[in-house]
């Protein structure tokens, strides 16, 4: 396989939503449901899957840059080790060619191997093209998730293309478009190689109520006019739950109040965001005669303009 960082088009500097991004739209590209019976589309899908396994886990890229591993993510031996050692199952060797003799990048040698056939990579020729595993393909999904199942955490079942039903751990805190990666649930592998990924971006669908805006959660919460006259505890939703909340006496459409650490879990900090409540006045469905004799009476209320304030604009 090539440079992971090729395949997938980022430089060396990118950082993980770079590569995340990258990932996400050379696999819908190159989608083998996209792209039916084109084995180009396929091996290049299987590549940027092979190359974000790699870029995507911290470890592996780390050993991948200091030349630990290479493009596969397979041991790189010392120099010498494979003169000594390739002559691998069922007596296959590899032979040189002609050319230097390196062998630091193997990745060209093993992108030989995918193809099935033999060649000069490197200076390298490979005899013979079965006896080694090859790992299944990845595969991507997307899956609508409620809101608070996203802030929550929660579990949600999804029936996979093949039929299987699958029980999706979604961790609390899981934010819109969030990719999960399912290990092992992807394609199955070939000649006892290990299944391909699955990964699946999370739609978090928008809830009645809650508005959030990154980890805060906004409300709007309507109170009768008592409450934001005279003042006092109401009861708000929040995502963990109901709280109680002290509304000041005096209080108008569009006091906002805070409710600290009340909002989304960051699942990179550990901090929870707060959730903010903007309060509005709602007046009871059905007239009250007793709430319009009271302002019919009320004088003081009378002289109070609140659109004073515009005039200096108009």
């Amino acid at each position: 396989m090539m440079d992971p960082y090729a395949v997938l088009g980022v430089p060396k500097t990118a950082s993980p939503d770079d590569v995340r991004k990258a990932f996400r739209k050379l696999a819908k590209k190159y989608h083998p449901d996209l792209n039916p019976g084109d084995k180009g589309a396929e091996a290049r899908f299987k590549e940027i899957g092979q190359a974000n396994d790699l870029l995507s886990d911290p470890e592996k890229r780390r050993r991948f840059d200091a030349g630990e591993i290479d493009a596969l993510g397979q041991e790189v031996p010392p120099r010498g080790f494979y003169r000594d050692a390739a002559g691998g199952a069922d007596g296959r060797k590899y032979r040189r060619a002609g050319g230097h003799e390196s062998f630091v990048d193997m990745g060209g040698i093993f992108s030989e191997m995918f193809g099935g056939g033999s060649g000069g990579a490197r200076g390298f020729h490979f005899e013979g093209g079965e006896g080694f595993e090859f790992g299944g393909l990845p595969v991507s999904y997307s899956l609508s998730v409620p809101f608070l199942v996203a802030a929550r955490g929660g579990k949600q079942r999804v029936t996979l293309p093949d039929g299987r039903t699958l029980d999706i751990d979604v961790p609390e805190g899981t934010t819109d478009r969030q990719t999960l990666r399912l290990k092992g649930q992807g394609m199955p592998g070939r000649d006892g190689g290990p299944p391909g990924d699955a990964y699946v971006e999370i739609h978090v669908q928008p809830h009645a109520f809650f508005e959030p805006r990154d980890n805060d959660v906004h409300v709007e919460l309507p109170v009768t006019l008592a409450e934001a006259a005279l003042g006092g505890k109401v009861r708000v939703p929040t995502v963990g739950g109901p709280v109680m909340l002290n509304v000041p006496p005096g209080s108008n459409t569009g006091t906002s109040l805070r409710l600290k650490g009340r909002g989304l879990l960051d699942r990179k900090s550990g901090q929870r965001g707060d959730q903010y409540v903007r309060l509005k006045i709602v007046l009871p469905d059905a007239p009250d005669d007793k709430l319009r004799a009271f302002l019919e009476s009320w004088e003081e209320g009378r002289k109070h303009d609140p659109r004073a304030a515009m005039e200096q604009f108009t």
